[in-house]
């Protein structure tokens, strides 16, 4: 390294940023790391895990009450404790993010943590007010920006003077609410709508459009479906105009009429944490709040680099990771970038919803001869003995090359398969291809080779194995 890129200054401690701090101190960078709040950011915290788990728990008391083997095993609605699973939910979170960051940050001779809040006051300086009182400038010859995001509020007159929950909030809920309502329609509204549907509470969703209306259409309709037989209600086309909240009770106006609830769930995006960090004043262009990035994670500012949700990036943790660590590389004299091609894309709901490459629609947008076929579950081993056959698997690909370009699946276990669909995309493979690999027998991932069969046979036709 030249001694221009020695000392690299890192706002933030989610995935983005930790990633950038430790691949920048492997490659020989010095490091000040600020964090304004609690070490570890969104996902280890107040994402990822502690909602994995409350969905998970959902999931087994779901099984408890209602399964497709009821008629030879006897069923019971279990008595669902909240307070206790949400105490063995935060002592997992508090593991965690000790071991997997400040542990590592205790022990790491290279990086050098300050809590407190960063703005730069130049594009080679940072002032930090610091939480036990205080200011202090650094000086670096580079900076990475990973402050993640927050949940957004949208403007529904009313909303900001009520107790409503957010993705944040809700996992925190020490009692079940009997009736809840869940305004959004995306990847994190409906885990949660179905996680507290499952643990006991009565769940109507507010959908502006209809669900995951930027994905493929049919995986909107399986999943509300899915849904609607749990007694998930769900209200297409519907929006708040007004939010109350009196004695004790959400009282919403909408298009479709009044509704009332013990708990409302506001998921409707996320907004970047970057207001307080001065970044107009030095040039750093941002859209929406959130940082412009070109595709070796530089922003508009040489010198300063950024990744994860406070980015103009997809807001997925593996993502921000991803940026974190190529854009250290770039950091420290390396050139690396960030491919998304073939980037996949899981919602935690049961049957989970599992994406990677471009969708039918997409392909066509961008003027590309395709080819179609989607093959339900009741053609997949794996679900057919599971006795849960809802749900399909759909594949796009070049209609000339037979290339693979993209795979869509709504099944049990879809983001165990979708991760062998991103390596045959990033492959190249032609469906022809897929088709004629060995996939082990009985597997939901089956279902791929099965689907990439159908561009060719028709797997009705087949023996229950055969190649």
């Amino acid at each position: 390294m030249s001694d221009d890129n020695r000392h690299i200054a890192v706002i933030g401690s989610g995935g983005a940023a930790m990633a950038a701090a430790l691949k920048t101190a492997e490659r020989g960078a010095r490091i000040t790391l600020i964090e304004r709040s609690t070490i570890g950011g969104t996902c280890v915290n107040i994402g990822c895990v502690p909602s994995k788990i409350l969905i998970r728990a959902a999931h087994i008391a779901h099984l408890r009450k209602e399964s497709p083997f009821d008629d030879g095993l006897s069923a019971q609605a279990p008595e669902v404790d909240r307070a206790a699973l949400l105490r063995q939910q935060q002592a997992r979170v508090d593991e965690l993010r000790d071991a997997k960051y400040e542990g590592i940050l205790r022990d790491h001779p290279n990086v050098t943590l300050l809590q407190g809040e960063a703005r730069f006051a130049d594009a080679q300086h940072l002032t930090v007010t610091l939480t036990e009182g205080g200011e202090q400038t650094i000086h670096f010859n580079r900076a990475f920006i990973g402050t993640g995001a927050r949940p957004a509020q949208p403007p529904i007159p009313g909303l900001a003077d009520t107790p409503y929950l957010t993705s944040t909030s809700a996992l925190t809920l020490e009692t079940l609410p009997e009736r809840m309502l869940v305004i959004g329609a995306g990847f994190v509204a409906l885990e949660l709508a179905q996680g507290f549907a499952r643990l006991g509470s009565q769940v109507t969703v507010l959908a502006r459009s209809q669900l995951l209306s930027s994905e493929d259409p049919a995986i909107g309709e399986a999943v509300e479906a899915a849904f609607r037989r749990e007694g998930i209600e769900v209200l297409n086309q519907t929006q708040a105009s007004r939010v109350d909240y009196t004695d004790n009770e959400f009282v919403l106006e909408t298009n479709t009429g009044t509704l009332r609830a013990d708990q409302l769930l506001v998921a409707t995006g996320r907004t970047p944490n970057t207001e307080a960090l001065n970044l107009n004043d030095i040039g750093v262009e941002t859209a929406r709040g959130a940082v412009l990035v070109d595709k070796h994670l530089q922003t508009t500012v040489p010198g300063i680099y950024a990744a994860g949700d406070c980015t103009d990036q997809p807001k997925f943790v593996y993502v921000a990771a991803a940026g974190g660590s190529r854009a250290a590389i770039n950091m420290t004299g390396g050139e690396a970038t960030l491919d998304l091609s073939a980037m996949p894309g899981v919602m935690f709901t049961n049957p989970q919803v599992a994406t990677v490459g471009l969708t039918e629609a997409e392909a066509l947008k961008q003027g590309l001869s395709i080819d179609t076929r989607v093959l339900d579950l009741e053609n997949v081993p794996r679900a057919l003995v599971n006795f849960d056959t809802h749900g399909f698997i759909k594949m796009v690909a070049d209609r000339d090359s037979g290339r693979l370009l993209g795979v869509q699946a709504v099944t049990a276990e879809a983001g165990e398969l979708i991760q062998t669909a991103v390596m045959a995309i990033r492959a190249r493979m032609t469906v022809q291809e897929v088709g004629n690999e060995l996939f082990p027998y009985l597997t939901m991932v089956e279902g791929l080779k099965l689907c990439a069969q159908t561009f060719l046979k028709d797997v009705k036709q087949l023996s229950c194995c055969a190649a």
